[in-house]
Order: structure tokens, then C-alpha cells, then sequence
């Protein structure tokens, strides 16, 4: 699905497993700037296997969020864009990591190849996604978000479900 930087939407989807298959479904858009009300949605939804969210913001970074019980594990794809995107900060603050100052900001994006993940890399493993897997897909910046997202649902084994809710985002 090839899209130019102006086609680039956000969305959030929840992935959850009844009886034995995975299903997505499409959050509200709201949620792509609260972490607290995604969180909530999350715990909503039940599951087997704990409920996945998915949240692309535009073209700019992901965050995947895992909830089991009252366990909330969080993954953040890009550290910097905690400085112009709600959504980044809260994830940021949620894990208690410091948002990096203009200094540091400075630093990280002098590189312009080099994206700094924070949370858990290991948020997906059981599922089949290593730390070091989910550390490649999120460090690509040839991907746009929903690409990398994408690529997660697939290896995660729900492709189906997700690229049905990603349909009703892009028609």
C-alpha cells in the first residue's frame, strides 16, 4: 500500500483473540493523542491472549501497547517525536523516561538514519516477534508507520483482521 506523506493517516486499531482467532477492530481517532483513554479502550476489549493496540500518527512514528490484566506493556517506535506529537510524550512519561531536551534532541537527530525506540521490545515475543526483530522494523525509515505496523500484524499471525480494519481507515 504505497501512500505519499500527505495520505499518511492516523489510526488506532485493537487486536484481540475469541475463541481461538484473532480480530481487529478500528478505535476512535481520539485515541491516537491519549495514551490514558487507549490504555482504557484496551482493558475493554477481552481476549485470550492479552489485547494488542496499534497506533500509527501519521508518517512521523508507532506505538504498540499490550494489556494483560492490569499489565500494560507500551512500545514507543521514535523517542523524538515525543517533542511535537501528545501521544509520544504521554508514552514517554507513562515509562518514565525522560523527554530529551533540544541538546540531546539535537543529538539524536543529527543522524538522520537513526531512530530511537523506547518501552519494551520484548512487548510481542511470546507472540513470535523478537526484540531484535521488532528493533529492525521500527528503525526503518524507509517504512511509514502503517507499513511497519503491517509488517508486525503479519508476523504476529493477525494480517487478515488488520488489513480489514486498515481498509475501513483508507478505503
Amino acid at each position: 500500500m504505497a501512500m505519499t506523506d500527505e495520505d499518511a493517516l492516523d489510526f488506532a486499531i485493537v487486536v484481540y483473540r475469541e475463541d481461538g482467532c484473532w480480530d481487529a477492530g478500528l478505535l476512535p481517532v481520539t485515541l491516537t493523542s491519549d495514551l490514558q483513554g487507549l490504555i482504557h479502550a484496551l482493558k475493554q476489549q477481552p481476549s485470550e491472549s492479552g489485547t494488542i493496540g496499534l497506533v500509527a500518527v501519521g508518517d512521523e512514528f508507532f506505538v504498540g501497547l499490550r494489556v494483560l490484566g492490569d499489565r500494560v506493556d507500551v512500545f514507543l517506535s521514535d523517542i523524538a517525536a515525543s517533542w511535537d506529537f501528545p501521544l509520544a510524550r504521554q508514552v514517554l512519561q507513562y515509562l518514565d523516561v525522560p523527554v530529551p531536551d533540544e541538546e540531546e534532541l539535537d543529538e539524536i537527530l543529527q543522524d538522520e538514519e537513526t531512530v530511537l525506540p523506547a518501552g519494551d521490545l520484548s512487548i510481542f515475543a511470546d507472540l513470535g516477534l523478537d526484540e531484535m526483530e521488532l528493533g529492525i522494523l521500527s528503525g526503518d525509515i524507509d517504512l511509514l508507520p502503517e507499513d511497519v505496523l503491517s509488517s508486525i500484524a503479519a508476523r504476529l499471525g493477525f494480517s487478515e483482521p488488520f488489513e480489514r480494519a486498515i481498509e475501513s481507515v483508507f478505503g
